[in-house]
């Protein structure tokens, strides 16, 4: 299905996320966002992932960064949940122009909600729906499929549960046919890139299909058993510390030359990164950037 292209260079940009550096003038917010820049054969693409829940805020790092919003030739959306699309609408059409690709699962526009602490829809907001991405430009690219963005970028699509330790990691409901289901959160993708001489980096925005199913899927996707990194929230944040010990094992099995773990990951799931990979993992933050190679 996919061509065997591999990018020359990757050069990732956290725009937005839970977290900033020491003395950063950039702006925290619940999300992320992530601007790849990629290149293959002299040509460079721009695929900008999630857009957080705050555009204000995105904006003005985007625009501290210097980062022309015009060069993005296509979106992402990893998910349904408002800390990675709220503002979409307003975000398109900043970059101002037609028809632009915007990748998600079918699904993306459910009803998703939450009912601890109280009743409250967690899904794509209202201004950032299916009419309003198409009245401000953009063009929606719907698949359960992975999808090559261009040779050497992909998105997983709807990821094979096989681990019996991951789980969605936070109690979500949705209503079918009239009726309230538990939400397995099937619209769940990641982004893979496959670098050449590097291997795989794999960017999640919440891994609510379990960070080592979506690790397992780039592999079986690209041909490729080289994971060179890791970064993206992985929601480990209420997870028990079993299930915390086994993911990372999990991963260590993939030995990854870095893991750059934030958002949703917690706190016990980072020390316990770190414990396990030492100075090849670094909590994710506002304005980190990965250039590969």
């Amino acid at each position: 299905m996919f061509s065997r292209g591999k990018l020359s260079k990757l050069k990732l940009t956290v725009i937005a996320e839970d977290t900033v550096a020491y003395e950063s003038p950039y702006l925290g917010q619940h999300g992320v966002s992530f601007l790849l820049t990629t290149e293959k054969d002299g040509i460079k693409k721009n695929v900008l992932v999630d857009v957080a829940q705050n555009p204000t805020a995105l904006l003005e790092n985007i625009n501290m960064m210097q980062i022309s919003l015009s060069c993005i030739d296509a979106v992402v959306l990893t998910h349904c949940h408002y800390d990675h699309t709220q503002g979409l609408g307003t975000i398109i059409k900043e970059i101002g122009k037609k028809d632009l690709p915007i990748i998600a699962h079918p699904d993306i526009f459910r009803l998703n909600f939450i009912t601890d602490p109280y009743l409250r829809h967690v899904g794509v907001m209202d201004g950032d729906k299916k009419p309003d991405i198409e009245a401000s430009g953009g063009s929606l690219y719907l698949t359960k499929d992975p999808l090559e963005i261009m040779p050497g970028l992909i998105t997983t699509g709807e990821v094979e549960r096989v681990t019996d330790f991951e789980e969605v990691g936070i109690s979500l409901f949705t209503i079918d046919n009239g009726e309230v289901k538990t939400d397995p959160m099937l619209d769940d993708i990641s982004v893979v890139a496959n670098i050449k001489g590097k291997g795989l980096v794999i960017v999640t925005g919440c891994s609510h299909a379990g960070i080592v199913n979506i690790t397992r899927q780039a592999i079986k996707l690209t041909d490729t058993e080289k994971i060179y990194g890791i970064i993206g929230g992985f929601h480990l944040i209420e997870a028990s510390e079993s299930r915390i010990k086994k993911t990372v094992q999990a991963l260590k099995e993939f030995n990854p030359d870095w893991i750059y773990a934030g958002h949703c990951t917690g706190f016990r799931a980072q020390v316990e990164l770190y414990n396990t990979f030492k100075d090849r993992f670094s909590p994710l933050h506002t304005d980190m950037i990965v250039e590969v190679p």
